[in-house]
């Protein structure tokens, strides 16, 4: 009668880190510094404010492997955190996007589109940049 038992608790306890590759977290501070590379579901800082992609909503990119008339985009439905709210919008790639005045944009994404392999959800790895609502570049550097 004990070994079900120990079986049961084993595959618990060996199944539980899987369950965690396909959450979010809802923890703003633990997120990734800014302009690192994060896959789906991983927080990143981003300024004052916490993206965190959440699925990818097109991926329309022209194949880096093929001549195309259409460049085409990659949408990503991401969650926003800012002080004391949080909005989930479809950031394209290359676009700013501004929530409370501020600005933001999904900056890169990997890997490159081939007409040869099919990416998984889990192999995209995003970066996101805070831009300056003039020249749509990086911020200005803060004052002393």
């Amino acid at each position: 009668m004990k070994a079900p038992l120990v079986f049961a608790a084993a595959s618990v306890l060996c199944l539980a880190p899987l369950g965690a590759c396909a959450t979010v977290s809802n923890i703003p501070g633990s997120a990734w510094p800014a302009e690192t590379p994060v896959p789906l579901g991983q927080a990143v800082r981003v300024g004052d404010l916490t993206a965190t992609p959440i699925k990818v909503v097109e991926d329309s990119r022209c194949p880096m492997n093929a001549r195309c008339v259409w460049a085409g985009r990659l949408v990503v439905q991401t969650r926003i955190d800012g002080k004391g709210w949080r909005e989930t919008a479809n950031l394209t790639l290359g676009q700013i996007h501004t929530t409370h005045g501020q600005m933001l944009a999904l900056a890169g994404v990997r890997p490159e589109k081939t007409t040869d392999h099919r990416i998984e959800p889990r192999d995209y790895r995003f970066t996101y940049e805070r831009r300056d609502d003039r020249l749509g570049g990086p911020p200005p550097p803060p004052k002393p």
